[in-house]
C-alpha cells in the first residue's frame, strides 16, 4: 500500500539546475536538498541525507578520529570556535 504525504509529494524530487552548471535534487515532502555535478550525484546525496534525516546512519563518537580517519582533515589546524551544533532536535 503506497502512502502519501499531506501536501501529496510523497517521493517527489525536483532537479533545478544552478547557475554554475551543478544540479541540485529537492526532495518535495522534506524539503531537504542536496547537489552535485549529475542528477545521480545529486540524487545519491539526496538519498543519503534523506537516510540520515530518518534516523539512519551511524553516530560519531569521536568527531576528531572522524575527521582525521574519514575526511584526511587534522583536527589541531581547524581554526575558530569548535563547539558543536545542537542536532537533536
Amino acid at each position: 500500500m503506497a502512502s502519501t504525504s499531506s501536501s501529496g509529494e510523497a517521493g517527489v524530487v525536483k532537479f533545478v539546475v544552478e547557475d554554475d552548471g551543478s544540479i541540485t535534487a529537492r526532495d518535495l515532502e522534506t524539503g531537504l536538498a542536496r547537489g552535485g555535478d549529475t542528477k545521480s550525484e545529486a540524487l545519491a546525496q539526496l538519498a543519503e541525507v534523506l537516510e540520515l534525516h530518518e534516523n539512519g546512519g551511524e553516530p560519531i563518537t569521536d568527531p576528531d578520529t572522524f575527521l582525521g580517519e574519514e575526511l584526511d582533515i587534522d583536527p589541531d589546524e581547524i581554526e575558530g570556535d569548535r563547539e558543536q551544533p545542537d542536532f537533536s532536535g
